[in-house]
């Protein structure tokens, strides 16, 4: 805002960046490389003998209705609540900061009574749909979904793709946390959406806030659910007793990797979830050319139960990667790398 200051700050701001992005692109081109079938030798190796889930308690598809506001409430991470609002700090400690802890006292109490207005004004809908398949992994390190349990049509394929940083001793694919057949593992996939039921508010602050509500409580639809799948639809954890703050931490076993971040970079792949869940019908969420989701607050995801599965980035992959994964998607490398979240490769 500085009249005298401001020129020489966004000159030096900009010149930082550059340098940051410099650094980035380097590191990033001179990271060595496996090839394609040399990531594959390195792939995870998961002992099936010694761990199988339980099949869910049903196949197919089934809505989700039975969450409420108040039942998601608990289940907020406010931590990225402060962090839309430009205020630095991790919950509930960001309340006693020396800096921010008065500011976040009065944002905390604003949203708490926002959403106290937003449960008993029915300001949002609350809606979700959940499914199961049976599935194996296949030799293409890609994932086959089943029609049914006798495991004889396949449904659809689900397209992955495999690390191939050299300097790792494990190059981690998604299907690696699959079974091959016979073996009779499974899979599961979910939508979960909020939509605001009414008008934006005349007055910005509110709005901004119900938003970040929005989002927040979205979240925590996605936490619960994966919880109650983890204890009931699935049941590979009957007895799990975790509380919130384990829950953020990712403390359970399971992951619910989304189509478009690091594990599972092809954007287009959440348009074969949203198929297979038929998610527009029944949670009003929709998919725009560009694979974003629609209302914005919404998350979508696959379940993997193996206690060996755990997030990670893909990162970058070579040509001969591209040219294999197009092939499988029956795409040009062209179009398949227009829908990866990361640099394509040269």
């Amino acid at each position: 805002m500085s009249e005298d200051r401001r020129d020489d700050f966004l000159a030096e701001t900009a010149q930082d960046y550059a340098q940051v992005r410099e650094r980035r692109a380097k590191g990033r081109s001179n990271r060595p490389l496996r090839s394609y079938t040399e990531a594959r030798r390195h792939a995870l190796v998961c002992d099936w003998e010694e761990y199988l889930p339980p099949p869910p308690t049903f196949l197919g598809v089934k809505p989700v209705l039975d969450f409420t506001v108040e039942r998601l409430i608990p289940y907020i991470d406010w931590t990225p609540f402060f962090r839309t609002w430009e205020l630095a700090g991790r919950f509930p400690a960001i309340l006693e900061d020396d800096v921010v802890g008065a500011s976040a006292r009065d944002l905390y109490r604003d949203a708490k009574q926002a959403l106290e207005d937003v449960a008993a004004e029915d300001l949002v809908t609350v809606r979700g749909v959940i499914g199961f398949w049976p599935a194996n992994r296949n030799e293409d390190d890609d994932i086959v979904v089943w029609r049914d349990a006798s495991r004889r049509d396949i449904l659809t394929t689900l397209h992955h793709l495999r690390q191939q940083n050299a300097a790792s001793d494990i190059n981690l694919a998604l299907s690696d946390f699959l079974a091959p057949p016979p073996l009779a593992d499974h899979i599961g996939g979910f939508v979960v959406s909020v939509a605001a039921n009414h008008p934006p508010p005349e007055d910005d602050y509110r709005d901004i806030m119900l938003k970040a509500l929005a989002d927040r409580l979205v979240e925590a639809f996605a936490e619960a659910l994966h919880q109650r799948v983890r204890r009931v639809d699935w049941g590979y954890q009957p007895d799990e007793a975790l509380s919130n703050e384990s829950l953020i931490a990712e403390k359970y076993r399971g992951i619910r990797p989304a189509p478009g971040y690091p594990a599972c970079p092809d954007h287009s792949e959440k348009a074969t979830l949203f198929e297979m869940l038929d998610a527009t019908t029944h949670t009003g969420a929709t998919l725009t050319e560009n694979y974003a989701m629609w209302p914005a607050s919404s998350v979508a995801g696959w379940y993997f139960s193996h206690p060996a599965a755990k997030y990670f980035g893909v990162g970058k992959v070579g040509p001969d990667q591209l040219a294999d994964y197009a092939r499988r998607k029956g795409v040009t490398p062209e179009e398949a790398g227009r829908w990866l979240s990361f640099s394509r490769p040269d």
